[in-house]
C-alpha cells in the first residue's frame, strides 16, 4: 500500500519554487521550448495542494519533447513512458523520490488541448476565490476517502475540473466575442 495523499495550505514559496526550476528547464532544454508555465493547485494562491510543483512546457512537436529525455535526465527528471498509455498527447517527467516528489512536468504540444485546458483552468481558479475554496474543501474530503489511492483521488476530482473548465471555457469565448 502507498502513503497517504496529503494535502497542505498553500504555500507562497511554490511561486519562487517554480521559478527556480524554470530557469534550471529553461538552461537544460531551452532550445525546445515555446513556453513554459506553473500550473496545478500550486499554481493558483490560496488553493491547497499535495506539494509538488507541476510545471508544463510547450514544444512545437511530442518529438522534440522526446529528444529532451536525456537531457532532463541530468536534471533530476525520471521520465516516465507509462503514462503516455492515459494521456497519448503528453510526455511526462518526474524530480524527486517517490518518498519526496518534488516536480512534475507536462511536456505537450503548444496548440494542444491539454495545453489550452490546464491554462483555462488555472486562470478562472486564479479569478474565482469561492471557487478554490470549494476545490480545497473537495480534496481535503477526497484525502479521506481515498487514503492512499492516487489513481481514485485523480478520478474523484475530474468532475469537478471538467465542470470548471467548462465554465472557464465558456466565459473565455464570451470575452472573446464569440458567444452572444
Amino acid at each position: 500500500m502507498g502513503r497517504s495523499i496529503v494535502i497542505t495550505g498553500y504555500n507562497p514559496q511554490w511561486p519562487l519554487l517554480y521559478e527556480e526550476e524554470k530557469s534550471r528547464i529553461l538552461a537544460t532544454i531551452g532550445y525546445h521550448v515555446v513556453a513554459i508555465d506553473h500550473v496545478g493547485s500550486t499554481a493558483v494562491p490560496s488553493l491547497g495542494a499535495k506539494p509538488i510543483i507541476d510545471i508544463m512546457v510547450a514544444v512545437h512537436r511530442l518529438a522534440d519533447a522526446e529528444s529532451c529525455i536525456v537531457l532532463l535526465s541530468t536534471s533530476g527528471y525520471e521520465y516516465v513512458p507509462l503514462e503516455e498509455a492515459g494521456i497519448p498527447e503528453r510526455r511526462y517527467f518526474r524530480k524527486g523520490t517517490p518518498q519526496a516528489r518534488t516536480h512534475h512536468l507536462h511536456t505537450v504540444e503548444r496548440i494542444s488541448e491539454f495545453w489550452e485546458r490546464h491554462l483555462l483552468f488555472r486562470d478562472f481558479l486564479r479569478a474565482y476565490p469561492e471557487v478554490v475554496q470549494q476545490y480545497y474543501e473537495l480534496k481535503k474530503e477526497l484525502t479521506v476517502w481515498c487514503g492512499s489511492d492516487r489513481e481514485g483521488y485523480t478520478e474523484a476530482k475530474t468532475s469537478f475540473i471538467e465542470s470548471v473548465t467548462a465554465r472557464a471555457r465558456l466565459e473565455h469565448r464570451f470575452h472573446q466575442g464569440q458567444v452572444h
